[in-house]
């Protein structure tokens, strides 16, 4: 069944310490709409704040929807298996398809490291077929960056008190890491400020002819 909401999902991807949190809720205000952060479904970071914000729109963090065993799986430093992931992302998926049925626009803040992970989370598209990346209302954004810079950020939140991911699973979810161009991945560097990324982003959302018209 074809659906003719305007409803958008923007997935702010990456490897912890990439800056999801802020840069999707700044980008969820500048677009007027939700932003979800997936570690709520399985706790919370910093750039897809600001995504969220700029995009006046709701900012969901994937981390706000682990379960309790899941993150303490991460504080002791062991990395998650697809079995303990995948009612995690399922979770995602229905929370992402009741707003786009409703004709929402939300942000959301999850790793999505693989593409098996961002399959399940297209398919909050009631539209969505395997392969038309262009026409899915699930749209990715990869704050890219690389070990060093990442690692340095997990180490001052982790003094700080911030978040849960010990660095010692950050080389597991570079490993994990897979961006295939044929997906059609939006890519920004972490080195830019937060402002700039999210301008770099509005901007790439606004030359995509799935987004056009909501920008």
């Amino acid at each position: 069944m074809s659906t003719n909401n305007d409803g958008k999902v923007i997935v702010i991807m990456g490897v912890s310490g990439a800056g999801k949190s802020t840069i999707g809720k700044m980008l969820g205000t500048a677009l007027s709409c939700d932003f979800l952060d997936a570690d709520d479904f399985h706790s919370s970071s910093n750039r897809g704040k600001m995504l969220g914000t700029a995009l006046s729109c709701d900012f969901l963090d994937a981390d706000d929807f682990h379960s309790s065993s899941n993150r303490d799986k991460m504080r002791q430093g062991i990395a998650l298996s697809d079995e303990d992931r995948m009612p995690w992302l399922e979770k995602i998926q229905e929370s992402l398809r009741e707003r786009l049925l409703n004709g929402q626009t939300v942000v959301l803040a999850c790793s999505s490291l693989r593409k098996q992970y961002r399959e399940i989370l297209r398919g909050s598209d009631p539209d969505y077929k395997p392969g038309s990346y262009s026409s899915c209302k699930v749209k990715f954004v990869l704050l890219e960056g690389n070990a060093e810079v990442i690692a340095a950020r997990l180490q001052k939140r982790a003094s700080e008190g911030e978040h849960f991911m010990p660095l010692t699973l950050l080389r597991s979810q570079f490993d994990l890491l897979e961006a295939d161009d044929s997906e059609k991945i939006f890519k920004v560097s972490v080195v830019l400020s937060p402002e700039v990324i999210v301008n770099s982003v509005l901007e790439l959302l606004s030359n995509d002819l799935n987004f056009k018209e909501d920008i």
